[in-house]
């Protein structure tokens, strides 16, 4: 069967893979999101720290043992506590600084991380594998899906969900909300703002470090997984609006589905495809589809 002169094999499978490409973009700049929505700084070691909760569970199983239902615990865990320890000892300094000054700070920061595991495991990459229970795939007919691919959607998803949920319906994320906006005002209400922006970049980190354990069994884990994705990331966040929770969610998946569409009617194009999206969106609309207008 063929759509537009497109085998569907080749349509959904596309479609499939824009949606798994999708999915680690809406998870990852989710994360940014929520650290330049609270914190107003802009962690450009975020694909580091993505890099290294893909390490910490390839390590975990390598070491110790760790299988990967467990790493989809301890890895944001670990990554969390590490982004805790950055915030408190580096970061805290510059919140009242222009933004450059955390941009360079942590691009700094990507460049040690993907330094010291280039320097302890090189830069081939290291194979994980897909849980047992997720192997093999379903044949749905028109396309054959390999069930891991399936549960990285739905686990993507369903994070993107509760997070969103969390920040914009619960007290928790109201409260967080006004910590970022009259932090003397929250302060003054018993509330500890310091502690809050700490837990804030924490779990902004750590849902970094379990976008990376939900690609270690679908790439290499190595040390340039990070700053492969980093960018586009980083564009997916401008597109949706700087700070905007949903708009992170729907353009990741957006854009995610859109490149993939892109590989079957126009190869050449997909490597820039999000970019050119970028360009036109900050022409007509520079705060971004889901930002507020200045």
């Amino acid at each position: 069967m063929e759509i537009f002169g497109i085998s569907s094999q080749a349509l959904f499978g596309q479609l499939l893979l824009g949606l798994i490409n999708g999915s680690f973009y809406a998870v990852l700049s989710l994360g940014l999101a929520v650290i330049f929505g609270l914190l107003n700084i802009i962690n450009f070691s975020h694909g580091a720290l993505y890099m290294i909760g893909a390490f910490v569970a390839w390590l975990g199983l390598e070491y110790f043992g760790i299988n990967y239902w467990a790493a989809l615990i301890l890895s944001p865990l670990v990554v969390g506590v590490l982004g805790i320890v950055i915030e408190r000892l580096l970061l805290k300094h510059l919140y009242k600084l222009d933004h450059l000054y955390g941009l360079l700070l942590t691009f700094g920061l990507a460049l040690i991380g993907e330094g010291v595991f280039r320097n302890l495991y090189g830069s081939s990459g290291q194979s994980y594998p897909v849980p047992e229970i997720l192997q093999g795939g379903v044949d749905l007919g028109f396309m054959f899906m390999p069930l891991y691919r399936g549960w990285v959607v739905v686990a993507a998803l369903s994070v993107c969900a509760i997070t969103w949920y969390l920040i914009e319906r619960t007290r928790l994320g109201a409260t967080l909300r006004a910590a970022t906006e009259r932090p003397e005002l929250v302060q003054a209400l018993g509330i500890n703002v310091p502690v809050l922006v700490t837990v804030t970049y924490g779990a902004g980190v750590a849902l970094a470090a379990f976008a990376g354990v939900l690609a270690a069994p679908v790439v290499q884990v190595n040390p340039l997984m990070g700053s492969n994705l980093i960018i586009v990331v980083f564009a997916v966040v401008v597109i949706g609006g700087m700070g905007s929770i949903l708009g992170s969610i729907v353009t990741g998946l957006g854009l995610g589905i859109v490149e993939g569409l892109t590989k079957v009617v126009y190869p050449e194009a997909s490597a820039v495809v999000i970019f050119v999206i970028m360009v036109v969106v900050l022409l007509l609309r520079p705060a971004g589809l889901f930002g507020k207008q200045a």
